[in-house]
């Protein structure tokens, strides 16, 4: 008996044989089918039961859960500010890098330290631009339900 015979006999024995792979991949593959319709049922019933009611919730925490659902409160501008801080030290840190490199080095890492957080806040700025604009959209739609 040759060593791949060998190899091929204790994988079948074991149950870590290719079968034994493709039946874990169909099992995979039925549960991702059955996560997709439960995620649209729940989905669909969350809208309807609890963000599109007309009763306004009791309670602070489901005021604050339908509010969060409704997306009238947004986690996206703390979010970026964490991820333009982060990318900002990480551009200054990284440009001492090209101070290894010597010669052109120099000028890459003085460009690097200049332009890299003048690049990433003129980013940022723009993309916090939506979230203003998104803002003073929900404001004035508050200001104009009142009257």
């Amino acid at each position: 008996m040759s060593d791949y015979e060998t190899l091929q006999l204790l994988n079948n024995l074991s149950g870590t044989g290719s079968s034994s792979y493709a039946s874990a991949a169909q099992g995979a593959g039925i549960w991702m089918i059955i996560a997709a319709i439960l995620a649209i049922v729940g989905g669909i019933l969350v809208y309807f039961l609890f963000v599109k009611a007309k009763a306004d919730p009791k309670g602070k925490f489901l005021k604050w859960l339908k509010d969060f659902l409704a997306f009238k409160i947004m986690w996206i501008e703390p979010i970026l500010k964490v991820v333009y801080y982060i990318a900002t030290i990480f551009i200054v840190l990284n440009s001492f890098s090209f101070l290894a490199l010597g010669g052109n080095g120099v000028l890459m890492w003085l460009l690097t330290l200049v332009l890299g957080p003048i690049i990433i806040r003129v980013f940022y700025e723009a993309t916090m631009m939506f979230i203003m604009i998104w803002r003073n959209t929900r404001d004035i739609a508050e200001n104009t339900k009142k009257k």
